[in-house]
């Protein structure tokens, strides 16, 4: 969950951001010199008081309406600069905001699996959502006014030594007890701040994990469970926010109260200066509201700064994430068409590419597999599967089926030994060719928000409609369809929820039939439809797989039996291969598998 504090390496987190910013470098200097304009306007109009209030105490009337033009104008000006670098300022923010979270997304996409595989589902999209908008709060609220902040209270300490540096040193007195107390009072707040955030990351992902598991909380009647443990989860937030805010509240009041005594003191002996003729009335009269004004400055540089960190912090999580290294690809070999045929274009240092067609032969060469360096999943692995054949697997939980169709899309690369598709190393065939050749039907099915078209045509998205119906009735998935209210066009929200899982399998199927792969692999794919919903498809997916390679991998051992040859796995390694009945005649596992039960645990 997201940890908010003080950057790690807050230099080279500001540096990064400004970078995007810099990509937009001309809003942002026009919202400078705008912020700018309007603090100098604020400063200049206080200022005119004096020649003012001067001109009317000699009787110059005249005099006196020239400067209130002029200090109108002047605050005209400034408020016309902070109506321009606000709106300037919410159309810079986004777009920057908008780089980030393309960018971001972009690197996603480009990531190896096994950093989806480590990191929580929460933890990722509280990169999209609470650190992206932390940068975007920081951006639209903290850049000009702390550049505002800053030039207010660097000009209105200026000013008070111009108008009279002998009260000037009564101020800066208090305004040294003013940063004195705001530094004790940020520091004693800032481990709570980082308290409140972690602890409301922790709630929120709760809170997450509960919403989305809804199904099983009730099936297993873990209501008031869950609602005792989100009551002490909120308790904790509540402590650490008590304990953040109890310090941070009394931060602006302090300051204030400082200021009022600090103005209490200076009006006094600035009336006995001009009791004395030291000082004239109209250099009091601005002296005093700049007093009056000097502590808002202070207080909003310093609450600004505080968000600055924040977003920092968030913005550090962000570009960290981005600093994971992509999935490595030095692929050479691309898939491609000639004469209407599918091949490998192999370039040659030579010159002229080398075509391969492709048939979908992959073979595993002794290969070593392990998803952690000292403990291997698969050892000494070797197989063929050929052309239009139909290879299953079966084995235990955790004897490496699905590791065997990982590696064959090199989801995650092989510790030794080779794998090859139609002769050539899979690693040296692009990754996007390569998985495109790739039909994959996977146990856990998951639909896209979008109407049941879209979500076939995902497969191909050069599809045509009456692809997409083939693609359907090929599944045997085009009879249910027909029968929802709108066809083809239903929409399917909450990952297709509002359909049965036999419903969700046979659209995951027409996706990958639209695709029209030489090599299929289906991991599970009818262990979640039922005896009859399965033979529906039995003739649509042996014409599915006809003259394509095929990987199985199912809990039942009734999908396999017309498998051309079945691999029965334990710890890695091949124990037992052959056909349905050879396998039978063996009376080995494969026959105490089969005659003891139809499926696999």
């Amino acid at each position: 969950m997201a940890k908010y504090g003080r950057p790690q390496d807050l230099k080279k987190t500001l540096k990064r951001l400004f970078s995007y910013m810099g990509r937009h470098a001309f809003l942002f200097l026009l919202v400078g010199v705008l912020v700018s304009i309007a603090g100098l306007a604020n400063l200049f109009g206080v200022f005119m008081i004096r020649p003012v209030v001067n001109a009317v105490g000699q009787g110059h009337v005249r005099q006196a309406m020239t400067g209130i033009v002029v200090m109108a104008v002047i605050f005209l000006a400034g408020v016309l600069s902070a109506l321009g670098y606000t709106q300037i300022m919410a159309s810079a923010a986004q777009q920057v905001v908008k780089d980030i979270r393309r960018d971001l997304f972009v690197h996603m996409q480009d990531l190896p699996l096994r950093v989806f595989d480590t990191t929580s589902h929460g933890d990722l999209m509280s990169r999209f959502t609470n650190d992206v908008d932390t940068i975007s709060d920081a951006l639209n609220n903290s850049f000009a006014m702390m550049i505002q902040a800053f030039i207010q209270a660097v000009g209105t300490l200026v000013l008070l030594f111009v108008l009279s540096w002998k009260l000037s040193l009564i101020v800066s007195v208090f305004y040294v007890l003013m940063m004195l107390y705001i530094r004790f009072s940020g520091s004693r707040s800032k481990k709570y701040f980082s308290a409140q955030q972690r602890e409301l990351g922790v709630l929120n992902g709760f809170v997450e994990e509960m919403v989305s598991g809804q199904k099983v909380v009730k099936v297993f009647n873990h209501e008031t469970a869950n609602l005792d443990t989100f009551i002490n989860k909120s308790a904790n937030l509540q402590q650490v926010s008590e304990k953040a805010q109890s310090f941070a509240q009394t931060m602006v009041p302090m300051v204030v109260s400082l200021s009022y005594v600090n103005y209490a003191i200076v009006t006094l002996a600035g009336g006995w200066l001009v009791w004395n003729g030291t000082m004239d009335l109209g250099s009091l009269a601005s002296y005093l509201v700049f007093v009056r004004q000097a502590a808002m400055p202070i207080n909003q540089f310093t609450q600004q700064s505080n968000l600055v960190l924040v977003a920092a912090s968030g913005a550090e999580r962000i570009f960290l994430f981005m600093e994971q290294k992509p999935e490595e690809d030095q692929g050479v070999v691309r898939l491609g068409h000639v004469d209407g045929m599918p091949c490998w274009i192999h370039p040659r240092p030579e010159g002229e590419d080398e075509i391969v067609p492709v048939k979908g032969v992959v073979e595993f060469h002794h290969v070593d597999f392990g998803y952690h360096a000292k403990h291997l999943i698969l050892k000494d692995l070797s197989l063929r599967a050929d052309q239009g054949k139909k290879l299953a697997f079966v084995g235990a939980t955790g004897a490496g089926k699905t590791t065997i169709t990982n590696l064959i899309n090199r989801f995650y690369e092989i510790r030794k030994g080779s794998i090859t598709f139609d002769g050539i190393d899979v690693r040296l065939i692009k990754k996007d060719d390569l998985r495109r050749s790739l039909g994959i039907v996977l146990q856990d099915t998951h639909l896209f928000t979008g109407t049941i078209r879209e979500n076939i045509r995902f497969g191909n998205l050069d599809a045509t409609d009456e692809q997409v119906v083939q693609a359907a009735k090929l599944a045997s998935a085009h009879s249910f369809i027909e029968r929802l209210p709108q066809g083809y066009d239903t929409m399917i929200t909450n990952d297709g929820a509002s359909l049965s899982q036999g419903q969700r399998q046979l659209l995951a199927i027409a996706r990958t039939a639209i695709a029209d792969p030489p090599v299929l692999i289906l991991d599970e794919a009818t262990s979640s439809i039922d005896t009859r919903t399965e033979k529906l498809i039995e003739k649509g997916m042996d014409a599915l797989m006809e003259g394509r390679t095929v990987f199985v991998i199912a809990h039942r051992l009734s999908t396999i039996r017309n498998a051309d040859e079945i691999i029965v796995l334990d710890h890695g390694m091949i124990v037992e291969e052959g056909s349905h009945d050879e396998l039978l005649e063996k009376q080995g596992i494969y026959y105490q598998l089969y005659e003891g039960m139809f499926e696999l645990s």
